[in-house]
């Protein structure tokens, strides 16, 4: 089987290599210059251009999208004009799933197939495998699944068609707002535990023991572990949580569901807290303080209107 990979970041170029050690052979595509050299580095053909891709790609074609959600249109909008009939494109990224369902008819249009996959495993997943959650057509799936077996942790685990276009993502998108709980779980509990002083609790021990036997083991508390024992203290780490986009996705799916999701909503709010620098909400908590109780203010040394 031969593949296209459209964009070599990160996870893309980690992605085509683990198909080109499978046996799979692999063209890739980026419009990044080095990124392309990284990645022929490994042995892996690139092409400079989208229409040379296509060009070096058998009939059917497969093309496989690992470029951010905001570029996906434009990606497609300049590929499938040079597509045929029975071609497909996969969306690998981390796209809302109601953008998935549009352009599948989008590509329809073109008498083009369209797989959306959920894909989790970050840099781990070259060495380790990659969790793949795939929306569309069951058969086109079984024909595609030489792919989705060397890029899984193991041809009979780890990757699934898990409904109709759509489904992938979505399934993803849930995967992660479950991964914004269980995340802030463990910051919040370690801090609590770094600020017990009484006992000068060693987080890096601790965080190894519930590794073996513990309810609460994961390869997130892996992770964990591995982090303090390098940098106990986290020092150098500035205390600013980006998000991807599929935490709000998750939140908003709930709302609309009427489905109640507290632990990951506030997640996802914990993390736009932590980027404000000067938080206009606490100086007026603060402000609100002092006014009804004469609670003492805590002054930036700045003065009103400065």
């Amino acid at each position: 089987m031969e593949l296209g990979m459209i964009g070599l970041g990160r996870m893309g170029a980690n992605m085509a290599q683990r198909l080109h050690q499978a046996g799979i052979t692999v063209t890739g595509f980026d419009p990044g210059e080095a990124a392309r050299a990284q990645v022929s580095e490994t042995g892996i053909a690139t092409v400079e251009t989208l229409q040379a891709l296509v060009q070096a790609l058998p009939t059917p074609r497969v093309l496989w999208l690992m470029v951010p959600s905001k570029v996906v249109d434009a990606t497609l909008e300049a590929l499938l004009p040079l597509l045929a009939a029975q071609d497909v494109v996969i969306d690998g990224g981390n796209s809302w799933y109601r953008d998935s369902q549009r352009r599948a008819v989008l590509c329809g249009t073109h008498q083009v197939d369209f797989v959306d996959c959920g894909t989790s495993g970050g840099i781990w997943g070259l060495r380790e495998g990659y969790c793949l959650m795939l929306g569309g057509d069951a058969a086109q799936v079984q024909r595609l699944s030489p792919l989705f077996q060397a890029l899984a942790p193991a041809a009979d685990r780890g990757w699934a068609h898990v409904g109709p276009v759509g489904a992938g993502h979505f399934s993803k998108m849930v995967h992660n707002g479950i991964e914004y709980g269980m995340m802030q779980a463990y910051a919040e509990g370690f801090a609590l535990m770094q600020k017990k002083a009484e006992f000068d609790l060693d987080l890096a021990q601790l965080a190894e023991v519930w590794r073996h036997g513990s309810v609460v083991r994961s390869w997130l508390l892996d992770l964990s572990a591995d982090v303090l024992a390098q940098n106990a203290s986290l020092e150098g780490i500035a205390p600013y949580v980006e998000d991807s986009g599929e935490g709000r996705w998750t939140v908003s799916e709930a709302i609309e569901l009427d489905v109640p999701a507290p632990i990951i909503t506030l997640s996802l709010l914990e993390r736009l807290r932590s980027r404000e620098t000067n938080s206009f909400t606490d100086r007026l908590l603060a402000a609100m303080r002092n006014e009804f109780g004469g609670h003492a203010i805590k002054s930036t040394g700045v003065q009103p209107g400065k």
